[in-house]
């Protein structure tokens, strides 16, 4: 299967997702903030208007503003629902669920109580745009270049004292599998995640085991005096269950854990473990 694709904002994830397209013959083209050899500039309405008029997959990965709204629907609403595309799809956040306590979360759970409101009503407005909407609801993103081993090797990981603290995390790779498998599944939102939920401290023992470093010390969120972003990180627990995703996409995850993953990302760094 190939199409034309173009992808609202070329950041980490959907920069991965085109490279692995194009390398099956598909045409993309994407977004980013100004033009560049490789991609057209959001503000530049004819360019999108045209990419549109033959896309047959619009993907947005575009976050929402600050202060609320998506920039790509308030701008571009009416071209992308008269666009001809069979597949539109919308990459979102595990975080519209607010914190469940360590419970297992799947997409039948409300959204919008948590401290993403403003994703959460994102996330509502493309589940109302079209009848064919895809959306991917992303708990923790890692892989080359943005893992547990960069941060540990560069001295920014901490442990923070939090016992029963879970989180759900996917690697990026598994991520463009997931977007892959629903090109010719069923519309409908849908949780990604692998199949390992567990604290932040497990994932940055095993970087630091793995590069032969000592853990950075365990301290109490107050004494990490960590920023207000990465602190709200650690307001709210969950586990993130994707059976939704394996049973109606049949996608599963190649890193069934954070070890598979940060393992296969060490291995690339030309290191071997002992």
């Amino acid at each position: 299967m190939t199409g034309k694709m173009l992808i609202f904002g070329m950041g980490y994830t959907a920069s991965r997702l085109a490279a692995r397209l194009r390398g099956e013959n598909w045409q993309v083209v994407g977004t980013s903030r100004t033009a560049s050899p490789v991609s057209i500039a959001f503000d530049d309405e004819a360019s999108i208007r045209n990419a549109l008029a033959g896309a047959t997959h619009i993907l947005s990965s575009v976050p929402p503003l600050r202060e609320g709204g998506d920039p790509v629907l308030d701008r571009y609403r009416t071209a992308i629902a008269t666009a001809p595309a069979n597949w539109v799809g919308y990459l979102s956040s595990t975080g519209v669920y607010g914190d469940a306590q360590g419970a297992w979360i799947d997409e039948s759970a409300p959204i919008g109580s948590g401290r993403r409101s403003a994703r959460a009503a994102a996330d509502l407005e493309w589940q109302r745009f079209r009848d064919d909407m895809r959306i991917f609801r992303l708990p923790g993103i890692y892989g080359p270049g943005r893992s547990a081993l960069e941060r540990v090797r560069e001295g920014k990981a901490h442990r923070i004292d939090l016992p029963g603290q879970v989180f759900s995390r996917i690697h990026v790779d598994d991520i463009v599998s997931g977007v892959a498998a629903s090109f010719s599944g069923p519309a409908g939102v849908y949780n990604l995640a692998d199949d390992f939920p567990c604290s932040q401290n497990a994932v940055i023992e095993f970087a630091s085991l793995l590069l032969g470093m000592d853990p950075p010390p365990m301290r109490t969120l107050e004494a990490a005096q960590l920023s207000p972003m990465a602190a709200a990180f650690y307001a709210e627990n969950r586990r993130i269950s994707a059976r939704k995703a394996k049973r109606a996409l049949g996608w599963r995850p190649q890193y069934l854990d954070y070890k598979q993953g940060l393992m296969a990302i060490f291995h690339s760094f030309g290191q071997k473990v002992d």
